[in-house]
């Protein structure tokens, strides 16, 4: 076995042993350009994951935003500033995310109506409120789901769906 073929398997399995040991060592590695030595198996696999963190984050907080929205429509009598607090906090992440990566600002106009069907379900759950009250299509525009300043009227019960 070689040095190179030796160095690349003590890096595979210190990924087993101690991820953040192998990230460091891969890090000092790819800056000295020993790519040789790279355990790149482990290394596209961590960032392909990487990739579906990042979306699979973008959905969780569409949904969260979402879900408050129709809560803050629906059910205005028990607004809480929390409530405020909560939309503002996951249009800032989303804000963040499409700052460090504006290539899933698509990502997120492709989940958008599914992540508002997901919403409405967990609206409707917590809310104990009938899932036929929430329209079955986003009552919110994209633009208004990321719009700081926006927030939704009063539901008009001549609206509902029942």
């Amino acid at each position: 076995m070689t040095t190179i073929q030796s160095t690349t398997t003590a890096i595979t399995s210190l990924y087993d042993q101690d991820f953040y040991l192998w990230l460091q060592t891969t890090i000092n590695i790819l800056k000295e350009g020993k790519f040789a030595e790279v355990d790149l198996e482990n290394l596209l696999e961590e960032l392909e994951s990487m990739g579906r963190s990042d979306k699979n984050a973008l959905k969780s907080n569409l949904k969260v935003l979402l879900m408050h929205l129709l809560k803050y429509k629906y059910q205005s009598e028990k607004r809480t500033n929390s409530w405020r607090y909560i939309i503002l906090e996951h249009r800032q992440r989303l804000r963040d995310t499409f700052k460090t990566s504006p290539s899933l600002y698509r990502f997120f106009e492709d989940i958008f109506n599914e992540s508002y069907q997901d919403a409405r379900e967990l609206a409707a759950d917590e809310t104990g409120l009938s899932i036929n009250l929430f329209p079955p299509e986003s009552p919110f525009t994209v633009e208004e789901v990321l719009n700081p300043n926006f927030l939704p009227p009063d539901h008009n019960p001549s609206e509902n769906i029942e």
